[in-house]
């Protein structure tokens, strides 16, 4: 995947804002106020870090070796992934889980906001 499909498939997501609150290299995607994924832009291959479930963290690093602890995130949560040699299914499955996960912790108000948006 490229990164124009990523963020193309991001941005379609309600609430969806794109910011650079580190540097200008690290593009961060949230909802609500909150990230849901980073994109390092001078970082080849592309490679984006996710939050995911942790059980599925530990299947997917074991059958991934593209998918490592994100650095300085909290490993059991955040997942690293070279986009490069995995299935655009898989990476569209993570970036939902992502999302979905952020969206739930967030407040009702927010949510309802989030779905006005």
């Amino acid at each position: 995947m490229e990164i124009d499909e990523i963020l193309a498939y991001c941005n379609a997501k309600k609430g969806v804002k794109e910011t650079f609150p580190f540097d200008k290299e690290t593009l961060v995607l949230k909802v609500g106020g909150k990230m849901f994924l980073l994109i390092p832009l001078e970082q080849q291959p592309l490679t984006i870090s996710v939050k995911t479930d942790p059980e599925w963290s530990a299947d997917l690093r074991a059958q991934h070796p593209q998918i490592t602890g994100a650095y300085h995130m909290n490993k059991t949560h955040w997942n690293s992934v070279v986009c490069e040699g995995l299935k655009k299914e898989l990476i569209l499955q993570l970036i939902d889980q992502s999302y979905e996960l952020i969206f739930k912790s967030l407040t009702k108000k927010k949510q309802t906001e989030v779905q006005g948006s």
